[in-house]
């Protein structure tokens, strides 16, 4: 196929690119930053260049990963993430229709997910999150126009027939949380797999599947994340003692982490189930906890990608800012 993937440069880009090339796919990739796999440099929000984009490279699927992120609400103005999340993507589907384009992956993110009361950590228990969650309360304009924007696929779908699959990937960023700066890095990440992260690597193989089922599916929406080891009935356990759940699970946790002088998490609110993506899509991640464990145990690299000097292509000097 002939794939329109936006947000090349980017962290997510940088790896699915050649995946989609390695299976086959002709890759144009469309972003406001240049990059190895970028061959058109420019916005989404760009009506005219969307077209032509379409037009010159015979456009027949999508793959659009470009957005304004989290990070970016103290960097850019509200009207730009509309302009870029929310009319970016209804130009994209608009010119996917017009071209009989005959599928397109959205790359969302669990972020919309979660509401002020969910993220001051509210209740006696985690909050187990899956596909069937409601009403959903984005806290910010991100999660505001990224829901915005799944509507916008599902209405397209409806109106025209075009196969869309919305994938929320949970976190796979290399560079340190803005938010949280205890416990730091990859003693943080390697947290975050029980209940709310990725690799980079699963999240580009999942929207390469996405992108060979999308025709057969129709439409849906999908929770990426690590496979989580641990059961709906311990939501509470999780909130109040999750060292306990988790030497539970994993017995030599506690004592590798000890070994690197890391900690495990002392609460933990929230969990991401991927189980949908499993049974619907036959997608699950090939990295997990257990992997990163034994990383440690083995004394090998972790397979999370950590780079506290990352910063988005799109916010190096050379590069116009999205006003």
């Amino acid at each position: 196929m002939r794939v329109l993937l936006t947000g090349s440069s980017g962290w997510l880009g940088r790896f699915l690119a050649p995946r989609l090339r390695a299976a086959g796919h002709f890759v144009t990739g469309l972003d406001v930053a240049p990059g190895t796999d970028t061959a058109v440099i420019g916005t989404v929000a760009d009506r005219a260049l969307v077209d032509q984009v379409f037009a010159e490279y015979e456009i027949d699927a999508v793959i659009h990963s470009g957005a304004l992120h989290k990070p970016d609400i103290a960097r850019y103005p509200t009207q730009a993430f509309i302009d870029v999340n929310v009319t970016g993507t209804l130009n994209l589907l608009e010119a996917a229709v017009a071209a009989k384009a005959s599928r397109f992956i959205f790359t969302s993110t669990t972020s919309l997910m979660i509401s002020e009361r969910i993220r001051r950590a509210e209740g006696e228990a985690a909050v187990w999150i899956d596909e069937t969650m409601a009403p959903l309360e984005p806290r910010n304009i991100y999660g505001v126009t990224k829901l915005a924007a799944e509507h916008l696929c599902r209405l397209y779908h409806q109106l025209h027939g075009l196969p869309c699959l919305i994938l929320r990937t949970g976190r796979f960023f290399p560079e340190d949380d803005d938010t949280h700066a205890q416990p730091a890095g990859d003693n943080l990440k390697t947290n975050e797999l029980l209940n709310r992260r990725l690799t980079v690597e699963d999240a580009a193989r999942a929207h390469v599947m996405a992108l060979d089922r999308a025709p057969q599916l129709g439409f849906d929406t999908f929770i990426l994340s690590a496979p989580i080891p641990f059961q709906q009935d311990e939501a509470k356990a999780l909130k109040e003692d999750p060292a306990a759940v988790i030497a539970r699970h994993f017995p030599e946790a506690a004592a590798l982490y000890a070994s690197r002088g890391w900690v495990l998490p002392a609460t933990i609110d929230r969990v991401y189930d991927p189980g949908h993506a499993e049974r619907a899509l036959g997608f699950r991640c090939t990295t997990g906890f257990a992997q990163a464990l034994a990383a440690l145990r083995d004394d090998r690299p972790s397979p999370l990608l950590h780079d506290p000097s990352y910063t988005s292509p799109k916010e190096r000097p050379s590069v116009t800012r999205i006003n």
